[in-house]
């Protein structure tokens, strides 16, 4: 099968998928491949802040989003034995500190408003294998395959939104450097109980950060810092001792908590790190989200960057369409646009973490 586009897209998280609808709607031909046959991905960024808000409702998407259900979260707070040590609350102009959206309820809405265009097409379930070159060392496609059948698809620019192991970024030899930040994070989620409110509750367990956020749908998300690596040592040993920590730190959560944690299969691991790529652009190619610049889970900014990106972006693409010039000179507006930001929030990042403890010092 051969298809032509102006712009092909690998990667439908919220970045790409949202690149996509911006471009379509301003008649640029667009095809967003995804690897996954599905969008109902656990334990992805999930939560807004006020600049990822704002971006919905500049291309009025909030509303629909907040129909299919999100979560305002009325305060974040620092816990230390079981009581309260420090609150954040709104800002005056605020009703929330961050907003719960389900990724699946953030990527339908984007893809149904994406789908009302018929220079749109997604292909799900499509896994990119290479990528397409000119005589000049351009850019100018991609092959993939899709139940067995492999697909060309010709395009004046291709754009990696495929995450932290961006495959375009790889095909197109980009060097990236990568970051490690002392730990990693076990996922956990479970039913709240019906008086936990929508809040952020941040606490320490042996000198580690644990972080519970209130889901939309009647979930606790569980975010726990362990030590970088030491996975594997904790899994040789009862899971027991380590999850009866969270229940003595929040005991209202014993029931649920018993429940639904059973085994350490119950978590899913995240090996925490942060990365920046050389470049984020070559001729006919572009590299966005946590293709280009990973973040850490800290702040939970991810999305938020993503989404930037693809607003920032699509206006660059037009451009470079209009123009017909997919040099590098021309992508390279997104990149000077973006970097100095995102690396600044990275540094933010790592700062955060390595403050975090001194909210508790109160009691320490």
């Amino acid at each position: 099968m051969i298809m032509n586009t102006e712009v092909c897209i690998v990667g439908a998280g919220p970045g790409g998928a949202l690149l996509a609808y911006l471009l379509a709607k301003n008649n640029i031909s667009t095809v967003l491949v995804e690897r996954h046959s599905g969008i109902d991905k656990e334990f992805r960024g999930e939560h807004l802040n006020s600049e990822g808000e704002q971006l919905l409702k500049k291309h009025n998407l909030y509303e629909k989003v907040k129909e299919y259900g999100l979560l305002l979260m009325e305060r974040v707070e620092y816990w230390s034995g079981n009581k309260i040590i420090k609150s954040i609350l709104p800002q005056p102009d605020s009703e929330h500190v961050g907003i719960h959206v389900p990724q699946n309820h953030l990527l339908n809405v984007i893809l149904k408003e994406a789908n009302k265009y018929d220079n749109f097409k997604l292909l799900m379930g499509t896994r990119v294998s290479n990528l397409i070159e000119d005589q000049k060392g351009r850019y100018v496609g991609v092959k993939a395959i899709q139940d067995r059948t492999e697909i060309t698809i010709h395009s004046s620019i291709i754009i990696g939104a495929d995450g932290r192991f961006s495959t375009i970024r790889k095909l197109a030899n980009i060097p990236t450097d990568i970051i490690k930040h002392g730990y990693d994070l076990l996922w956990a989620k479970v039913p709240k109980p019906i008086s936990w409110d929508p809040t952020v509750r941040l606490t320490l367990i042996n000198k580690q950060q644990l972080a519970l956020f209130t889901q939309a749908g009647g979930f606790i998300q569980i975010g726990w810092n362990i030590e970088e690596g030491s996975f594997s040592k904790l899994r040789s040993k009862s899971f027991k001792p380590f999850v009866n920590q969270l229940i003595g730190a929040f005991p209202e959560l014993t029931e649920t908590v018993q429940q639904n944690i059973k085994s350490w299969s119950d978590f899913v691991l995240l090996n925490v790190q942060s990365s920046r790529s050389k470049t984020w652009v070559k001729d006919g190619l572009i590299i966005m989200g946590d293709a280009a610049h990973t973040m850490s889970p800290t702040a939970a900014l991810g999305v938020n960057i993503a989404m930037k990106d693809a607003d920032v972006l699509a206006e660059v693409i037009q451009e470079a369409i209009y123009n017909r010039d997919s040099s590098i000179v021309m992508l390279k507006k997104f990149e000077n646009a973006r970097r100095e930001e995102v690396e600044n929030l990275q540094e933010h990042q790592l700062i955060q973490e390595t403050s975090f403890k001194h909210h508790f010092d109160v009691t320490l």
